[in-house]
C-alpha cells in the first residue's frame, strides 16, 4: 500500500521541554495507526503537529508526499485531514445540523455574493453540501438529534457530532485524539463500529490515539508506543502485546 503520512524524525520543544524526541513512523493508505503511551507522553502534540497547531523544530511530515511540515492547518485541510480534539470542540449554541454544516465551508466554490443572495449556483451549491451532511447524520444515527443544539446533548452525543463534523471536511486522513474518552461501555462500542466503517466503506486513513488498550489491540492494524515523547515501540497488536519496553513502560504487570 502507499504511504499516506511519513513522520520523519521530528522533534517538538516548549521552552527546555521536550515534548517530542526524534519520532518518526509512516501510516499505509487505508490504514488504523494508533499511537498509546502514558499520559503527558505526547501524543497529542504529535496530532497538533501534523495538524498544523504545532511545528517541529526538526524533521518533517509528508502527507502524500507532499511536504506539510510548515504549512498552515487550513491549508492541511483542503489537501484532506481533518480532526476531532481530546477536549470536545462544537458550537455549542447551534445544531448538530448547524456544526456539521459550518465544516463544508472549505468545499464552497461561489462568492459571498452569490452566497448571500441564494441564487443559481450558489443554490444548488448549498443542496449539495446540505445532502453531504445529511449522509453523515444517517451514517452516525443522528437523526433524531439534528436540530438539537448541541450544547444540550450528552457527552457521548456531541463527541459523536464531533466526528461527524470531521467526516464533514471529507478527509482521506482522519485525525481522532481520544475519541472515546469519557464514554460508557456501548458508547465506546458504537464509536468503535463507526471507526471500522469509516476505514472499510469510505478508505478513509486514521491516525488514533486512545487509552483503552483492548479497544485499540481489536481495530488498529499498526501501533506505535510513545513515552516521554519518545517512540518506544512499533508494530502490529501482536507485537506490542509482546514488547517487554512497552509492557514495562505502559501496559504494567496486569495487562499482558
Amino acid at each position: 500500500m502507499p504511504i499516506k503520512l511519513h513522520v520523519e524524525n521530528i522533534s517538538l520543544s516548549f521552552g527546555g521541554i521536550k515534548a517530542l524526541n526524534d519520532v518518526g513512523f509512516q501510516v499505509e493508505a487505508g490504514q488504523i495507526f494508533a499511537v498509546i503511551g502514558p499520559n503527558g507522553a505526547g501524543k497529542t502534540s504529535l496530532i497538533n503537529s501534523i495538524n498544523g497547531f504545532y511545528q517541529p523544530q526538526s524533521g518533517r511530515i509528508l502527507f502524500d508526499g507532499v511536504d506539510i511540515t510548515h504549512m498552515p492547518p487550513y491549508r492541511r485541510a483542503t489537501l484532506g485531514i481533518s480532526r476531532t480534539f481530546q477536549n470536545i470542540a462544537l458550537y455549542t449554541n447551534a445544531t448538530v445540523l448547524d456544526n456539521l454544516m459550518a465544516a463544508r465551508h472549505i468545499h464552497m466554490k461561489t462568492s459571498w455574493l452569490a452566497g448571500a443572495l441564494f441564487w443559481g449556483p450558489a443554490r444548488r451549491e448549498e443542496i449539495a453540501h446540505r445532502r453531504r451532511v445529511e449522509e453523515i447524520i444517517d451514517f452516525l444515527e443522528l437523526e433524531h438529534i439534528r436540530k438539537s443544539i448541541v450544547g444540550g446533548l450528552s457527552y457521548g452525543l456531541r463527541k459523536r457530532v464531533e466526528l461527524g463534523r470531521a467526516l464533514a471536511l471529507e478527509p482521506t486522513l482522519l485525525l481522532l485524539d481520544e475519541p472515546m474518552a469519557g464514554m460508557n461501555v456501548e458508547e465506546k462500542e458504537d464509536m468503535a463500529r463507526y471507526i471500522l466503517d469509516i476505514q472499510e466503506r469510505q478508505g478513509t486513513t486514521i491516525m488514533l490515539i486512545e487509552h483503552d488498550i483492548g479497544l485499540v489491540m481489536d481495530i488498529s492494524q499498526r501501533i506505535a508506543v510513545i513515552d516521554f515523547g519518545v517512540k518506544i515501540g512499533e508494530g502490529t497488536p501482536a507485537e506490542i502485546g509482546r514488547n517487554e519496553a512497552v509492557v514495562d513502560a505502559y501496559l504494567g504487570e496486569g495487562e499482558h
